[in-house]
């Protein structure tokens, strides 16, 4: 899930020192499970290694994870399956608003404490979701903390004069429209969101002809990572580009700085705003 999906500058040097001293995976009994991959970057900002029996396999994936590699398999992995998540008798688990129902009742008949959290549609979405899962894990003040620092990588990002019109790809021919996190990241930092300007809200697929007719200044793209799909897609984009001549800027924006927000925003924002900056 996106607004997510694989690092990073945002994680700060909480995460960095965590890859060095991460706990061996819990065999089961206690710990908190995440099932939800964007969870499990908050996560690691807001509890020790020791408190995690596991994590999502998501997070353990180049093209999905918002962590770095090397942390996120430090720790136990889960397929987010009610048995095996049932079976390492967790203190609480983490799972996603889009559960199956059927796993829900599952849980609920083990007799299991878990906080199913959506996807957040808006920085300030995010950051009262980093609360909530804060005041559920019993470390508010460290919640607090990350928040402060989303707020002030928000105002060293913040662009007044005119916005810059701009696609960001997701993947292939995905893009993100309106009404989302990243749209809200776009805003701040000085662009307004060409898709949604196409009419496209959430993530949707987009023909380059739509594009080519009515083109954005900027185009953002993970190019160079993630599936053959999404390198057969970047070259078809800059092919187009050089053959009708549209004066659009292409730029690199890591897969892992659209899978989720949290601790991820302060890196997403910092890379878009030094996009921008380069835009004239």
């Amino acid at each position: 899930m996106r607004f997510g999906a694989a690092f990073l500058v945002c994680l700060g040097l909480a995460c960095l020192g965590l890859a060095g001293c991460a706990a061996p995976p819990s065999q089961g009994g206690g710990g908190i499970v995440s099932m939800n991959p964007c969870a499990d970057a908050t996560l690691l900002e807001l509890v020790p290694p020791s408190r995690i029996a596991a994590i999502s396999h998501y997070s353990q994936a180049p093209d999905s994870t918002s962590i770095p590699l090397d942390v996120a398999r430090r720790f136990r992995g889960n397929n987010g399956t009610a048995e095996e998540v049932i079976g390492l008798k967790p203190d609480l688990v983490i799972a996603s608003s889009f559960t199956a129902p059927s796993t829900r009742e599952a849980f609920a008949r083990a007799g299991l404490k878990v906080l199913y959290l959506g996807i957040p549609p808006s920085i300030a979405d995010s950051k009262a979701q980093v609360t909530e899962l804060a005041a559920a894990l019993g470390t508010p003040a460290k919640g607090a903390a990350l928040n402060a620092r989303i707020d002030a990588a928000m105002a060293a990002a913040r662009w007044t004069g005119p916005k810059a019109p701009a696609l960001l790809w997701i993947g292939g021919n995905l893009v993100t429209g309106g009404q989302t996190l990243l749209d809200d990241l776009m805003t701040t930092t000085g662009f307004s969101n060409q898709a949604a300007h196409y009419g496209l809200t959430h993530t949707g697929h987009l023909p380059m002809e739509r594009v080519i007719a009515d083109p954005p200044r900027v185009m953002l793209a993970p190019e160079g990572a993630g599936h053959d799909s999404d390198s057969r897609a970047a070259i078809l984009r800059k092919r187009a580009i050089a053959e009708t001549g549209l004066k659009v800027t292409q730029a690199q924006f890591a897969r892992q700085l659209v899978n989720c927000g949290g601790p991820v925003i302060p890196a997403a924002l910092a890379r878009l705003a030094e996009i921008r900056r380069q835009v004239r």
